[in-house]
C-alpha cells in the first residue's frame, strides 16, 4: 500500500480525490496548506505527492521547490485548465507530472500510478550507474553529474536521460519518451515531454540554446550523444 499526501484546499475536491486514491489501495494523508504539508513530509515518509498550485501561504510551485530541495518523492501537480505557466514553473520546480483542472479522477489514477510505477521500476534498475561522455547518472542514489560537477534533476528528468543513455546517438520519438515516462498508453499532454527536455538542457549543456548533448532531430525526436 503507498502513501500518499494531497495538498488541497477545497474541501470538495480533497475529499473527492481522497476518496479516489483510497478506493484505488492507498493510504492517504489531507492537508489543506503548504505549511501543513511541509510538518506532514518532516515527520513522515510518503511514496507520493498531489499538490495543487494555487494554495494559501506558500503556493504549490514553491512547496513543491522546497521538497524536492531535499527528497526524490514523486509529485504530481493539479493546475488550473489553461494555466500553461503553472505547468511550465511547476515541472521547473520539480514536479514529475500534473493534471489540469477540471479531470477526471481516472486521469488523477492513471498518473498517480505512473510515478509510483517508475519509483518502483528504478529502484530495480538492472544497470544502476549509466555513462555518456562527461555526463554520469547514478539511478540508485538520484545523482548525477556532468564533467565531474553535480546537478540536480528530477526524478522524471533522471529517468528520461536513463531511458535515453541506453542507446546513446538513437533517436527515440517523443511519443516513446512519454510512454517511458508515464509506463503507460496514456501520454497525456505532449507539451509535458518538450518541457522536461528543455529543463534538462538547462542543466546539462553548455549552452542550452544550442544543444550538444541532448539533440533534437526534427520531425524524429530526440538523442542523446557523447560529449
Amino acid at each position: 500500500m503507498s502513501r500518499i499526501l494531497v495538498v488541497e484546499d477545497e474541501a470538495a475536491l480533497a475529499d473527492a480525490v481522497g476518496y479516489a486514491l483510497r478506493a484505488d489501495g492507498h493510504e492517504v494523508e489531507l492537508v489543506e496548506d503548504g505549511e501543513q504539508a511541509l510538518r506532514a513530509v518532516a515527520a513522515d515518509a510518503f511514496d507520493a505527492l498531489v499538490l495543487d498550485v494555487m494554495l494559501p501561504g506558500i503556493s504549490g510551485v514553491e512547496l513543491c521547490r522546497r521538497i524536492r530541495a531535499d527528497s526524490a518523492v514523486p509529485i504530481v501537480m493539479v493546475t488550473a485548465r489553461d494555466a500553461v505557466v503553472d505547468r511550465v514553473v511547476g515541472l521547473e520546480a520539480g514536479a514529475d507530472d500534473y493534471v489540469s483542472k477540471p479531470f477526471a479522477m481516472s486521469e488523477l489514477l492513471a498518473r498517480v500510478r505512473a510515478v509510483l510505477r517508475r519509483r518502483d521500476l528504478d529502484a530495480g534498475e538492472a544497470q544502476p550507474v549509466r555513462e555518456v561522455g562527461g555526463l554520469r547518472l547514478d539511478l540508485e542514489r538520484y545523482e548525477a553529474t556532468v564533467d565531474g560537477k553535480p546537478i540536480q534533476l528530477t526524478p522524471s528528468e533522471l529517468k528520461l536521460l536513463a531511458f535515453l543513455a541506453r542507446d546513446p546517438g538513437r533517436v527515440f520519438s517523443r511519443r516513446e519518451i512519454m510512454q517511458h515516462l508515464w509506463e503507460s498508453e496514456y501520454i497525456g499532454d505532449a507539451r509535458a515531454a518538450d518541457l522536461h527536455i528543455s529543463n534538462i538542457r538547462r542543466k546539462i549543456e553548455r549552452d542550452p540554446e544550442n544543444p550538444e548533448r541532448l539533440v533534437t532531430v526534427r520531425g524524429a525526436g530526440y538523442k542523446l550523444v557523447a560529449v
